[in-house]
């Protein structure tokens, strides 16, 4: 029981990646390499809906972009259960 303990605070101190989408767009491969600096991609989310917050590239949540100092933040709206994001982490 101590070991299962020990091996689950290990666990909980694991770092992972954590990335909130905008948005995502399909193109073609040539419409991509012609990309460049100053090039604008418009995305089929609308300004106002709630960007999506994923684990393991899974939706966990949702939420709303802030600014906090000089940098974005994203406000939580919605979380999954815990046991809803643990799932996400399972792959």
């Amino acid at each position: 029981t101590r070991r299962m303990a020990t091996d689950l605070q290990t666990i909980l101190r694991l770092r992972v990646p954590v990335i909130v989408e905008v948005g995502r767009r399909q193109m073609k491969l040539d419409d991509v390499l012609a990309l460049g600096p100053g090039a604008i991609l418009e995305l089929e989310k609308s300004a106002d809906e709630p960007l999506d917050l994923l684990v393991n590239n899974k939706p966990v949540g949702q939420g709303a972009a802030v600014k906090v100092s000089e940098n974005f933040g994203v406000r939580i709206a919605s979380i999954g259960s815990p046991t809803e994001r643990v799932e996400a982490l399972a792959g």
